[in-house]
């Protein structure tokens, strides 16, 4: 059995695809099926099942996922454990952002990054906050920016800031201010008789309202549902729709004199921004020095707007 092998298989099974594997390792996908066909040989049992949607494992597969999974974090660890022992770092970081954060935040995480690590590699990807802690858990990435999202034991969390969160409808349908900035507040029982365009489940910001107005005995009334920001604001905007959005969102639209913004109280709606790690996998001297430098650059790119975020420990 080659290492190389192992590896293929891992990434297989976790993605539940050849083609997704391949395209993650960027290898060709024949290449991964005589690999894992060569430990099916070896082993002289099935590890994959194929079908349409891509593939399940067998109870044999199960089995060697574990041992493959301990593997090839044993070879990670001693990999680590070689330059933590001459202090460098280098390699290649991969960082998760979501979609609202990236657009403004990627261009100084590249150059403090560069400043501070000349030798190594950044890499970042763009996501919502569900799909990024799968990418932490298989491995994809080493760190991301969350908002609130659920516990879970393989993912470790530390809190950056709360963000207070908006009702955000369109100036022409709803022209009761003549201020585009931030307008009185809004009740979480008026935003409930609003018709509302949000992501689908499991987005974290769909997910807090729904808990909220259910803890009050409310019910969102969601007419559309629509994964893109700027296509939400777009909606609002043209179609009478209204959204529940950060203001960070809204500014970095580059159009928010065509919005009326409420802060949502009674109760206060606010979301939490994390920084996320996998509880899992072992940490270098990068991912430990890139953690506070991530830190430090969501607090300095929040402070613009700090009238709609408080920082974790700080208020």
């Amino acid at each position: 059995m080659e290492l190389r092998q192992l590896e293929s298989f891992v990434h297989v099974a976790e993605l539940g695809s050849f083609t997704r594997a391949s395209n993650f390792l960027s290898v060709a996908q024949p290449v991964l099926s005589r690999q894992v066909r060569a430990l099916e040989v070896e082993f002289r049992q099935a590890l994959l099942e194929r079908n349409g949607r891509g593939v399940t494992l067998t109870e044999a597969g199960k089995r060697l996922l574990e041992h493959g999974r301990s593997v090839l974090a044993q070879i990670e660890r001693a990999q680590l454990d070689m330059e933590e022992g001459r202090g460098a770092s280098t390699g290649r970081l991969v960082v998760a952002l979501p979609p609202s954060v990236s657009l403004t935040l990627t261009a100084p995480l590249v150059r403090v990054f560069r400043d501070h690590f000349p030798k190594a590699t950044l890499c970042v990807l763009e996501g919502l906050s569900t799909y990024v802690l799968e990418w932490l858990t298989i491995g994809r990435a080493d760190c991301a920016v969350v908002y609130t999202v659920p516990t879970s034991s393989a993912v470790e969390l530390a809190p950056v800031l709360n963000e207070q969160l908006y009702l955000v409808s369109s100036r022409r349908s709803d022209p009761s201010s003549s201020d585009p900035a931030i307008n009185d507040e809004i009740s979480l029982a008026d935003v409930a008789e609003r018709n509302l365009v949000m992501p689908s489940r499991p987005h974290s910001i769909r997910m807090l309202v729904e808990a909220t107005m259910a803890q009050a005995s409310l019910k969102p009334r969601i007419t559309l549902e629509i994964e893109s920001i700027p296509a939400i604001l777009t909606l609002v905007r043209d179609e009478g729709v209204h959204a529940i959005l950060s203001l960070k969102a809204v500014r970095s639209s580059g159009h928010e004199h065509d919005f009326h913004v409420r802060p949502i109280r009674q109760p206060q709606l606010q979301t939490t921004l994390w920084i996320a790690t996998s509880a899992q996998r072992p940490r270098g001297p990068l991912l430990d020095q890139t953690v506070p430098l991530l830190q430090s650059l969501l607090r300095d790119h929040w402070a613009m707007g700090a009238e709609s975020a408080v920082v974790v420990g700080e208020a």
